[in-house]
């Protein structure tokens, strides 16, 4: 019993101020399984939420009512972050596609020293120095990986055309994958399904005119849908144990995945495509005068974030009185026995 109650995390009270910052984060993992190089869960490192998220998908049926009020905010920002991906920010991206990545680069990147500050204290061993390059590596590796299969495979049609029964079997361990991205910071949705070649094919249909010449593409959606929840559910629970033990020995890789992805977004297909555009026809000034300055725009206001979080939460641990009981005592929401390591 002792040992339940060391690994308990404390889920915040909303009030109006507080839901409407869940709602953003949730917003923002929405919005991450359309724009490639997006994390979510990096966000929610920002906000100081991680922990309360992972440790409320983790034991949801467990404790139902408490973790799906905490959870009901970040669901409905989720859902508005998926319409406006596939409204606005794809047709964006069609447009003014480094612009956009730019915008998006420059807030991961003004957002990492946020993500860095779980380290800090921490003895940096060997091990964990590892880990942290280990971790920078997958997200490039992934944009790699992913620009080389889309050019080998040349200009396809829409792999979901004409839906084959393996597809939809497929999907359900792919759908896990994606779920897995939403909760661990650095890793992109969209970066996974670029290198299965499945993106551009999955965001195309959606549309009146496809679902209407290809009514199975909705078991797809539905075998994604189900992968998805079996992910994030199993594998939150699975990172809560690990914070709990080895705290940050298991930030060391986070790190490194966050620094990565900041890369990756510079490198993966579609940002690839607009490269080989400008070689071809030459550059896009416009394109890419805006992108930079998008990109210094995001810096600044993500790391003027970073800072008033900051600032919060040192005035919190200088004037513990005045916390109230909406709050966890701790920013993050995490245990002693989680801040251990």
């Amino acid at each position: 019993m002792e040992k339940k109650e060391d690994l308990e995390i404390a889920l915040i009270r909303y009030n109006k101020k507080t839901w409407c910052k869940s709602a953003l984060l949730g917003f923002f993992v929405g919005l991450a399984v359309i724009v490639p190089g997006i994390s979510g869960s990096t966000v929610a490192i920002i906000f100081r939420l991680y922990d309360q998220f992972l440790y409320a998908l983790g034991n949801l049926f467990r404790q139902f009512k408490k973790c799906f009020f905490f959870l009901l905010p970040i669901g409905i920002g989720i859902v508005i972050g998926l319409l406006l991906g596939f409204i606005a920010v794809e047709k964006l991206l069609a447009v003014l596609p480094f612009a956009v990545v730019g915008l998006f680069a420059g807030l991961m990147c003004g957002s990492f020293p946020a993500v860095k500050d779980e380290l800090k204290g921490a003895k940096m061993t060997g091990k964990r120095i590892a880990l942290l390059v280990v971790g920078a590596l997958i997200p490039i590796a992934i944009g790699v990986l992913s620009v080389a299969l889309n050019a080998s495979a040349g200009e396809t049609g829409n792999v979901f055309a004409d839906v084959r029964v393996w597809q939809i079997i497929v999907c359900i361990p792919v759908g896990y994958v994606v779920g897995l991205t939403q909760i661990v910071p650095g890793l992109s949705a969209s970066a996974i399904l670029l290198a299965l070649g499945w993106f551009r094919s999955l965001v195309d249909s959606v549309s009146l005119t496809f679902w209407k010449s290809e009514p199975m593409i909705f078991l797809v959606y539905a075998a994604l849908a189900v992968g998805f929840l079996l992910g994030i559910f199993t594998f939150s629970r699975f990172l809560t144990w690990i914070f709990g033990k080895a705290r940050h020995t298991a930030y060391s890789m986070i790190v490194g995945l966050s620094l990565g992805s900041i890369v990756a977004m510079f490198y993966n297909p579609d940002v690839f495509s607009v490269y080989v555009s400008w070689t071809e026809n030459g550059v896009n000034a416009a394109d890419l005068v805006l992108g930079i300055v998008l990109f210094a725009v995001g810096v600044v206001g993500a790391y003027l974030l970073v800072r008033y979080q900051r600032k919060k939460d040192a005035e919190a641990l200088a004037s513990p009185q005045r916390q109230g009981p909406s709050e966890p005592s701790d920013s993050s929401g995490q245990t002693q026995e989680g801040s251990k390591n």
